[in-house]
């Protein structure tokens, strides 16, 4: 089968009964480079995996390894999160102390920061499926080190807001890359387990934040904040130097130059090696690739922007808890930072869950074996926890909204956003629950469903959540100003309501992808 769109070109030599046997990514079209100049190339020297025994195949490495580069991969995402994102609004007062500042310019060094986070996965996701997993790890966060220094010695808040957004720009590139590195390592059966620490990742740092933060900005002054945020980074970026390269065509150039270093033979190729003759070509269409999942790809839309509300309310609430737990409960800061142990516990109870969500994708599995190609993808299969998620985050944000107030213990509300957080509790916590189960099943349909370009549909998840929760935080204050606590937090839940049907409609009629555009 050989189709064209807008001088692209892909290629599947199968033929299914159903376009959707086919893997999502070889639906999108792709470079046209790929296959355009094999003609140059001997096909029996091209160089592939040789099964489950291929030293070279990153899916055959030891599970240890494969388990450290998770951790690896998970810490930086938390700590470009925690160090410059959550844990600045503890600093708010100190700030506007010595810079004789706004809150609302406070605030803005928030936004730049998670503005930073939208546009540096558009360029890192891609470039990672151009030139390797490894280089952009080590390029990107070493320019997050680099970036931090002129954040803690920052003398007014311009310099700040600026530096933050190069922080954020270049912290991102875990939160898109590490998926594409999971996709690398494990196989479709075995992404569900590592994607849950993938889905914590923009959630568990962000929540740390605010309470490390609450303890250093009351003893300490706010620049040990990016003292030990510096020095935290630069631990892990020794931690970055010892990551292998998992992108495989990356690997099997490797392997075809080791094939022709051994042999002497310079016959041995590997598939991305013709992409020289039109490198500057390749580099462009694989930088548009992001907006091409985004705008060519409804469910890819969709779900972006569902993801996108959620965070966007997370971040307003990192902002937002300490104002209400001071103000209503009397709290000071580091005791509003507890708090946020709430959305943590709502965070473990989403992840212990995930056993449960694996059976149900194998059982579904079974369901469909003998009446459609058993084996093949079926992305649509990732989303039942973001089906539950979504119809639990409403009730943990109406719960959160109605019992704020200072004649209700504070742990009433506080169990509202661990539901928030994972989808099965009750109340914050209640809301983190069910945001986790519901980023858990996106982020791993985004993974199968365009196993190829996982870094590019993760960037433009990324860009769109990052871009939407960057305005978050600056309507926190008239929002709450207009409505109050009760009203403005319902707002939100009505907003979560109007698009709980997300995950159902596309596990339902998910087989509207196999539509040609």
């Amino acid at each position: 089968m050989t189709s064209k769109l807008d001088g692209l070109s892909f290629q599947d030599s199968r033929t299914p009964n159903h376009w959707s046997e086919i893997p999502l990514h070889d639906q999108l079209p792709q470079a046209a480079n790929q296959d355009a100049v094999l003609d140059t190339f001997d096909e029996t020297f091209r160089v592939e995996f040789e099964g489950d025994h291929d030293p070279f195949s990153p899916r055959n490495m030891p599970l240890l390894n494969k388990w450290l580069i998770v951790i690896v991969s998970k810490r930086q995402s938390n700590s470009s999160r925690t160090c410059t994102s959550s844990i600045y609004t503890t600093t708010y007062t100190q700030l506007e102390r010595d810079f004789s500042a706004t809150r609302i310019s406070s605030v803005l060094g928030l936004s730049t920061f998670v503005l930073g986070i939208a546009f540096g996965p558009l360029l890192t996701g891609p470039l990672s499926e151009h030139y390797g997993r490894r280089l952009i790890y080590l390029v990107s966060w070493s320019m997050f080190v680099i970036w931090t220094i002129p954040s803690a010695l920052a003398q007014n808040m311009l310099t700040l807001i600026i530096t933050r957004f190069f922080n954020g720009f270049f912290g991102s590139a875990f939160l898109s890359v590490a998926g594409g590195t999971v996709g690398d390592i494990f196989s479709r059966d075995q992404l569900q387990r590592p994607m849950v620490l993938v889905s914590l990742a923009p959630f568990i740092g962000p929540s740390i934040g605010p309470l490390l933060g609450g303890f250093i900005n009351s003893y300490l002054h706010w620049r040990w904040t990016y003292y030990l945020i510096l020095v935290w980074a630069t631990i892990l970026l020794i931690g970055v130097a010892f990551v292998p390269e998992t992108f495989h065509p990356i690997v099997l150039r490797i392997k075809a130059r080791k094939l022709r270093s051994e042999t002497g033979d310079d016959r041995y190729w590997a598939s991305g090696e013709q992409m020289n003759k039109t490198r500057w070509k390749s580099v462009a269409l694989t930088l548009i690739r992001p907006f091409q999942l985004f705008f060519l790809e409804p469910m890819c839309l969709c779900l972006n922007l569902y993801s996108a509300t959620l965070l966007g309310i997370l971040y307003l609430f990192f902002g937002t808890l300490p104002q209400i737990f001071r103000t209503n409960h009397g709290m000071n800061l580091w005791q509003s930072g507890l708090t946020f142990l709430g959305i943590i516990a709502g965070m473990i109870v989403a992840a212990a869950t995930n056993p449960v969500w694996i059976r149900i994708r194998f059982w579904l599995l079974d369901m469909h074996k003998g009446t459609r190609a058993y084996g093949h993808s079926h992305p649509e299969y990732q989303l039942p926890p973001a089906i539950a998620g979504g119809a639990l985050i409403p009730i943990g944000l109406f719960w959160f909204a109605w019992t704020t107030q200072g004649n209700v213990h504070w742990l009433v509300p506080v169990m509202g956003s661990s539901l928030f957080g994972c989808g099965d509790e009750i109340g914050l916590a209640d809301f983190v629950e069910s945001v986790i189960l519901v980023f858990n099943g996106i982020f791993t349909f985004l993974v199968e469903a365009y196993s190829n370009y996982a870094a590019s549909a993760l960037a433009s998840n990324s860009f769109a959540r990052a871009s939407i929760a960057a305005a978050f935080p600056l309507i926190q204050l008239p929002m709450y100003d207009k409505l109050g606590y009760h009203w403005g937090t319902s707002v939100l839940a009505f907003m979560t309501v109007a698009m709980m049907p997300f995950p159902w409609l596309f596990f339902k009629y998910g087989d509207l992808h196999s539509i040609p555009r």
